[in-house]
C-alpha cells in the first residue's frame, strides 16, 4: 500500500507525513527509551497488530527515522533504533505530551500504564535551567513500583526502582496525581491538604524537586 501523504508544501504537513500515522509516535516513544527488539515493541504497544508494526518500523526505516541493527555480545540480538534524526523528532513530540498531561484525568478500566512512560516524560520534560546548581536524588513510589529522579548540575535523569542513595526526598502518590500536578491542575499544597500526596525530606529539596519536574505545581505565589 502507498504511504500516504497530505500533498502540501508544508513543514507541519511533512512532520505529520511521517508521525501522523495510527501508532507512529507511540512507536518513537518506546524508541527513545533506547534500542528494542521487536518482542519488546510488541509488549509495549499492546493492542498493535503485528502486521501493523512492521508496517510501521518499514515506513520509519524508509525515511531514515529508525535503524534496525545487531548488538553485540554479551547482548547478540537484532533491536529497531532511533537514528539521530529519529532522536531529535522523538523529542519534539515531547511538547505534544506535556500538552497532553492535561487529558490525562484518571486512570480509567482497561488502561494500560507503563511507568517507564512517566520516566520518559520526567527526563525530557524535567526543566534544566531549574536544576542547574543542583544536586538532589528524588525517590517516588507509585502503583506498588518506585522510580529515581537524579539531578546532577543541569543534568536530569529518571531510572526505575530505589535510589541507589538515600534520597534528599521521598514521594508516594498515584499516577493521576503527578500527572494532575505536573499539568498545573493540582497545586502542591492542595496535593498534601487532601492526603493525596505524602512527602519525606526538608522543605528545600521539595521545592526544587518541583522547580525541575513540575513547576506548574508551586502555584503563581512562589514562582513570582
Amino acid at each position: 500500500m502507498p504511504k500516504r501523504s497530505y500533498g502540501q508544501y508544508c513543514a507541519l504537513a511533512r512532520a505529520f507525513d511521517v508521525v501522523g500515522e495510527r501508532w507512529t509516535p507511540l512507536l518513537l516513544r518506546e524508541l527513545a527509551m533506547g534500542p528494542r527488539r521487536y518482542a519488546d515493541l510488541q509488549e509495549g504497544l499492546a493492542g498493535v497488530g503485528t502486521s501493523l508494526l512492521s508496517e510501521r518500523l518499514k515506513e520509519l526505516e524508509a525515511e531514515g527515522i529508525v535503524v534496525k541493527r545487531f548488538l553485540s555480545p554479551p547482548a547478540a540480538r537484532w533491536v529497531y533504533d532511533l537514528t539521530d534524526d529519529g532522536r531529535e523528532l522523538a523529542a519534539a513530540l515531547v511538547p505534544l505530551a506535556r500538552w497532553g498531561v492535561k487529558r490525562l484525568g484518571t486512570l480509567q478500566k482497561g488502561e494500560t500504564f507503563s511507568l517507564s512512560w512517566m520516566l520518559l516524560f520526567l527526563r525530557e520534560a524535567a526543566d534544566t535551567e531549574a536544576a542547574a546548581g543542583v544536586h538532589d536524588t528524588y525517590e517516588f513510589h507509585t502503583m506498588g513500583q518506585s522510580f529515581h529522579v537524579t539531578v546532577d548540575d543541569g543534568i536530569v535523569d529518571a531510572r526505575p526502582g530505589p535510589a541507589p542513595r538515600p534520597p534528599d526526598l521521598t514521594v508516594t502518590a498515584e499516577p493521576e496525581v503527578l500527572a494532575a500536578m505536573a499539568a498545573g491542575e493540582l497545586l502542591a499544597t492542595e496535593a498534601l491538604a487532601a492526603g493525596k500526596v505524602t512527602v519525606e525530606g526538608d522543605e528545600g529539596a521539595r521545592i526544587r524537586s518541583l522547580q525541575i519536574l513540575a513547576p506548574a505545581a508551586l502555584g503563581a505565589a512562589v514562582n513570582a
